[in-house]
């Protein structure tokens, strides 16, 4: 057998490796961005392993004796978008939008909705956003196209209770990032308050993060050609979808909540985010509390912070 010469080798060698590259970004799409089906079995070895099975059925047992309605709205590309709003347990203009995170639905929020329609007397809406639960869409847009989608749900507030109402954002993992994104844009001046529990600082930075975690590999060459297939695909670049800059533009007061034990979302993340963020807002870093276990790590102190904060801003 011959011995291929130099260029055929190097050209060779080229091919393979486009391949892989390829390979590779589609793989990171599909299994990062694409719309995929929540594993209830997952969802319950959660629950399980943070030894919080029995608050959850409480907060469904709650739920259940509720007066829920589901409601729709239509996002600015034509998706049909879904949540569930509960009213609040006496008549008031307080409402609170609720935003799930990665891979979740708005049922995860339950026991947000819970303190804030039970304790706190607020009208709850719990969206699912864009590529999950009952709404609509093939892609998870990481808060980036999802914060149109909050603009549109605030509206959809507006309209129902009118211009007397008094809005808040509360957001948690992904849903922290969504709200923080939408913090950025041109709110309209219902929207008081802002709540952002383990938010992460922009795409790009959280799945740089997260291809060293699961994958041990460096961002380049993998992250810029999954943004660039991800804008070919879905319309939006990574490297555009950042909170840390819409913080920076936002006038609303932000609540920040993060655990210190968190290895999902770097806790270094929301020192940032709250150094740039507006007057009048606060960070509080859980002790002992992993990704998304502030409120269930220490309710006492969680509560406490938010119900301050909520009182100083929304009135």
């Amino acid at each position: 057998m011959k011995k291929l010469n130099k260029k055929t080798a190097f050209a060779l060698s080229g091919t393979l490796l486009t391949g892989v590259l390829l390979g590779a970004t589609e793989y990171f799409y599909r299994t990062a961005i694409k719309r995929t089906v929540v594993d209830d079995d997952r969802e319950a070895l959660f629950f399980e392993k943070f030894g919080i099975e029995q608050q959850k059925e409480e907060d469904e047992a709650w739920l259940n004796k509720q007066a829920l309605t589901e409601v729709a709205i239509t996002s600015n590309d034509g998706l049909q978008l879904k949540a569930t709003y509960i009213p609040a347990r006496m008549e008031t203009l307080k409402c609170v939008i609720l935003a799930h995170g990665y891979g979740g639905k708005g049922e995860e929020m339950y026991g947000f909705a819970r303190l804030y329609a039970e304790s706190l007397n607020y009208n709850v809406l719990i969206p699912d956003a864009r590529g999950h639960g009952k709404s609509e869409g093939d892609y998870i847009g990481f808060g980036w196209h999802e914060r149109k989608d909050y603009l549109k749900w605030i509206h959809y507030l507006l309209a129902r209770h009118g211009r007397q109402a008094l809005i808040a954002l509360h957001g948690i993992s992904m849903g922290g990032a969504t709200v923080l994104m939408t913090s950025g844009e041109e709110l309209p001046m219902q929207v008081k308050a802002i709540v952002a529990d383990c938010a992460y600082t922009s795409t790009s930075e959280i799945l740089t993060h997260q291809l060293k975690q699961m994958y041990q590999l460096p961002a380049f060459p993998f992250l810029p050609l999954a943004s660039l297939y991800t804008r070919l695909r879905s319309g939006f670049s990574f490297y555009e979808a950042s909170a840390l800059k819409q913080v920076q533009q936002a006038h609303v007061p932000i609540l920040f909540f993060h655990g210190d034990q968190d290895k999902v979302v770097p806790v270094e993340m929301v020192y940032r985010l709250s150094e740039t963020a507006p007057e009048g807002s606060e960070r509080v870093v859980v002790s002992g509390a992993e990704h998304g276990m502030a409120y269930r790590t220490d309710s006492v102190q969680y509560e406490d912070k938010l119900r301050g904060f909520l009182a100083r801003n929304i009135r």
